[in-house]
């Protein structure tokens, strides 16, 4: 018996056993239906190592973020709602593109998303990560409005504009985990 987790089992169509370790700690284990729970528990002694070194890299990641205060959010929205919309109509301007209406929101998960209509959604936190970062995310988004898609001449036309982006994407992978 696996008694030192508690988990969450999910059971489908798959094929396959497998263990995802969640932002808080906990475990989620998806399998095939005719999976018996031994057989999960079994599973899950087998790769005890590999859950607790997961659960530990997460353990640090949540060590180091950052608490955001109802002021920081508030100063954050405000700034955000200034700025956005200058990088963006800068950036615009020299992709020749055009975009409809800019939407700074909250999000868990996203920092930027564009739609079939050209609408941009930003997230505000952008304003807390480290310079350069907003202007990658404002060219990623703008470049959809010509490639809605992540294909070879999309990221051409990132790199057109800005010819470091990898770093500042790495840049925002890193910085990005600390203000979820």
């Amino acid at each position: 018996m696996y008694e030192t987790e508690a988990y969450e089992w999910i059971r489908s169509g798959r094929k396959s056993i497998s263990i995802q370790v969640k932002e808080d700690g906990h475990l989620v284990v998806r399998s095939p239906y005719c999976v018996s729970r031994e057989e999960i528990e079994r599973f899950l002694v087998e790769k005890s190592a590999w859950i607790k070194k997961q659960q530990e890299k997460v353990c640090e990641i949540r060590k180091k973020q950052f608490v955001i205060t109802d002021e920081m959010r508030r100063s954050g929205i405000r700034m955000a709602k200034r700025l956005i919309p200058e990088r963006v109509g800068y950036y615009a301007g020299i992709m020749g593109v055009s975009y409809g209406k800019i939407t700074i929101r909250e999000q868990k998960t996203r920092w930027g998303s564009c739609s079939d209509e050209g609408n941009l959604n930003f997230n505000w936190k952008l304003m807390l990560m480290p310079e350069g970062v907003l202007d990658y995310v404002v060219v990623h988004e703008l470049a959809h409005r010509i490639e809605m898609n992540h294909s070879k001449a999309f990221w051409k036309l990132v790199e057109g504009v800005l010819p470091d982006y990898r770093e500042r994407e790495a840049l925002l992978s890193k910085s990005g985990k600390l203000y979820r």
